[in-house]
């Protein structure tokens, strides 16, 4: 899976269609990503004692990769994601379109 956790994408299909954000979680084993404020559901809660109080929580669900795409760093139009080997022998991902490299986001 070429989307990984910290990546800006545009979602490209669906309710959300158009919205931009960053990816929370990444779930290859299901090929599935969590982005930030797309696809929300509401969770209703019991009470778990008095710190937790009970209500309607919002809750970001997971979405198809194959529904969002990266954002390109140059011009910021969703991009598919190729992979290059630089000279010292590092792979890197590499925007399809434009050939620049997409920035690693640690956290």
């Amino acid at each position: 899976m070429k989307i990984r956790k910290g990546d800006k994408v545009m979602v490209l299909s669906g309710k959300d269609k158009g919205t931009e954000s960053v990816v929370t979680l990444a779930l290859p084993a299901k090929g599935k990503v969590v982005v930030e404020g797309v696809n929300v559901a509401q969770r209703h809660t019991k009470p778990a004692g008095e710190n937790q109080p009970g209500g309607i929580l919002d809750k970001d669900m997971p979405v198809d990769v194959s529904n969002v795409a990266v954002i390109s760093p140059k011009d910021g139009k969703p991009t598919k994601v190729g992979y290059k080997v630089n000279d010292d022998g590092t792979k890197v991902r590499v925007c399809r379109r434009t050939g620049v490299e997409i920035p690693e986001v640690n956290e």
